[in-house]
């Protein structure tokens, strides 16, 4: 029968336990107990031998006493990075509102402001019998390598990786159309407003935006690089009205920065689209009721969440895990900020595009 000490770096260790882990990194269960909790009084040499050990055997602590008897928590464990912004909320909804029909609680865990991300997650670990991540940013391989096989992972929105179960929305196509409407407009300087590097559906957003332009045959801007919040918005506006910026379109990474920006303009007195089209993504309840309408992208941000819950429970109850990338239909909503006058009563398709100016 093969030891702790048997198994080589990249070998998960099914059934690893504290002292497997403190043979292996050649301490006592306590040591390796104060550093899983953060306690902060042992050294960074010995911390970095208990933790590599964690790593090498693929261990997550089991928690409590109830779950030591049990092995279930009914609580299921959401990472999101923060809570601003009607994105979050949304998706949050709709994970709690499923997971409690499913009778199961939910333990959120927010990323920022957090420096060791792999052991909070590990920590939410011992309190949860699932997790779900929203991106890539809280799930690097080393926890995804620890968790799997032992705890069911779902990421959202973010990039797949091997064995981990991920959801997310369709992006690339919708976002190429976005960009052609905008172009058949006549508009000639676009520029996507937001980080690609930032996110994986944002990068997924960009490339649909270079593909309209190569379409044409044209080259597209560079992007706007920036957080995807509104007050960036409002900070690219300036950088338009002091002419930093060249644009006659701007194509936004979501609906904060677009609205950010549309408002800051049309008090600088801007015409918005008359001077600049501006259009965004996730189509916000806000964005129905600015004037103009904003045209945007509609994704199905609660059933997302609805989706990841759904995930874990079937995992959680033993179910196999989707090989492929479950994806959410999107679609593009024409209003008025893109320069349509009225609406043209067309029909939505896989990710196709709808008129909706009235709110």
């Amino acid at each position: 029968m093969a030891t702790a000490r048997e198994h080589g770096p990249d070998t998960p260790s099914v059934g690893a336990t504290i002292y497997s882990v403190a043979e292996r990194a050649g301490v006592s269960i306590a040591t390796v107990s104060r550093v899983l909790q953060g306690a902060g009084t042992v050294s960074s040499t010995t911390t970095q031998k208990v933790l590599d050990a964690v790593e090498q055997l693929n261990y997550v602590p089991l928690g409590a006493a109830r779950s030591l008897a049990v092995r279930h928590h009914e609580a299921y464990g959401l990472v999101l990075p923060e809570l601003t912004g009607p994105y979050y909320s949304e998706l949050l909804m709709g994970f709690e509102s499923r997971a409690a029909e499913l009778g199961q609680s939910v333990t959120l865990m927010l990323t920022d402001g957090k420096a060791d991300l792999a052991r909070a997650v590990r920590q939410l670990a011992t309190r949860v019998d699932a997790i779900a991540v929203l991106g890539s940013a809280a799930m690097p391989p080393a926890v995804a390598r620890a968790l799997h096989g032992q705890k069911p992972v779902v990421i959202i929105a973010g990039a797949p990786q091997e064995g981990i179960e991920s959801v997310g929305a369709e992006n690339a196509h919708s976002a190429e159309q976005l960009t052609e409407h905008v172009l058949t407009h006549g508009r000639t300087r676009l520029v996507f407003v937001g980080d690609p590097e930032g996110a994986p559906d944002i990068y997924e957003r960009h490339a649909g935006f270079v593909a309209a332009h190569r379409a044409r045959g044209a080259e597209p801007a560079a992007p706007v690089r920036v957080p995807f919040r509104e007050g960036e918005g409002e900070a690219v506006a300036e950088r338009i009205l002091s002419g930093e910026i060249e644009a006659d379109a701007l194509v936004c990474a979501n609906d904060e920065l677009a609205l950010g920006i549309m408002s800051r303009l049309q008090d600088a007195g801007r015409d918005v689209p008359g001077d600049v089209a501006v259009v965004g993504w996730d189509d916000v309840m806000a964005s129905r009721y600015v004037r103009p309408g904003m045209t945007t992208v509609s994704q199905p941000v609660r059933e997302l969440g609805v989706l990841a819950a759904d995930r874990l429970h079937h995992r959680v109850q033993g179910g196999e895990p989707h090989a492929e990338r479950q994806v959410l239909a999107t679609r593009v909503i024409i209003r008025g900020s893109c320069g349509c006058a009225s609406p043209r009563n067309t029909h939505p398709g896989r990710s196709g595009v709808t008129d909706d100016e009235q709110p």
